[in-house]
């Protein structure tokens, strides 16, 4: 069953691959000509932790994209099958959990929709969550160089890198012994579940903490820019010390989520 999801995955994404070119081409002349409005629409609500993540990082980097929640998935999809307009932009972050049959069908369909307006582009990326477990420098950033967590925590660590390379290499992650012995009851998961709890595991109990209504302050403001913060909340970048602005440009360079904005020229438009 998980190898006809990654077979439905894989045809998904030869098919994209048919068009990226256009998508940059067409976009980037409408960007130059800053008249239309932009949009970012996610299936998640406003309270939750998806939400704050797309609305900081865009919100720094791309002030001119507007972040609109449609409150869940199937409000998503039809708000993508009532765009009418073809002077707006639209960028839609629609969560790609590829063993999750129904997420699956409904990715496909919502590839059949895009494919009929060049104003649309689906981001290709598993979720949020999955994009700051894959992030390069996600354990030099939420642990310090001597913190107590990366001893306690070395199993979680290395289970998150033996996740990101099974997806990147389109391994089935399921088969992988430390993954089995994680989530005992693996079947009853999807990849979006079991980023969402791993990287939970990772950040608990630091200002990077991620989690279903949380997004950890740390993700949303400068270096030390919170009031609450205690003399030994240390982190990784307690001496590097990098603005809001930085670390999102960071999020960019160091995950796939780079890549799909530059393929409309997205990327190209930073502040």
């Amino acid at each position: 069953r998980y190898n006809i999801h990654i077979l439905q995955m894989k045809k998904y994404i030869d098919k994209r691959k048919k068009v990226w070119y256009d998508y940059g081409t067409l976009w980037k002349k409408r960007l130059d000509t800053k008249i239309m409005k932009i949009y970012l629409w996610t299936e998640d609500a406003e309270n939750k932790s998806g939400y704050i993540f797309w609305k900081t990082l865009v919100g720094t980097l791309f002030p001119r994209v507007i972040v609109e929640s449609k409150q869940n998935c199937s409000r998503l999809i039809k708000a993508v099958q009532n765009i009418k307009d073809k002077e707006n932009l639209y960028i839609i972050a629609f969560d790609h959990s590829f063993d999750n049959p129904q997420i699956v069908r409904e990715m496909l369909w919502l590839k059949e929709e895009c494919k009929k307006h060049s104003n649309i582009y689906e981001l290709n990326i598993i979720s949020f969550e999955y994009l700051l477990l894959e992030f390069e420098k996600l354990i030099l950033w939420i642990y310090a160089e001597n913190d107590e967590f990366r001893e306690k925590r070395k199993d979680l660590i290395n289970i998150r890198e033996k996740l990101v390379v099974a997806i990147q290499n389109q391994i089935d992650y399921k088969e992988i012994e430390e993954i089995k012995d994680y989530i005992v009851q693996r079947d009853q998961y999807n990849i979006e579940q079991i980023a969402s709890k791993l990287l939970f595991d990772l950040t608990r109990n630091t200002g990077f903490e991620v989690g279903k209504k949380k997004l950890g302050i740390c993700w949303q403001v400068s270096c030390c820019e919170f009031a609450e913060r205690e003399i030994d909340d240390l982190c990784g970048l307690d001496t590097i010390r990098l603005n809001l602005t930085d670390k999102m440009k960071e999020i960019l360079e160091y995950t796939s989520l780079g890549k799909e904005l530059k393929k409309i020229s997205l990327k190209e438009n930073i502040c």
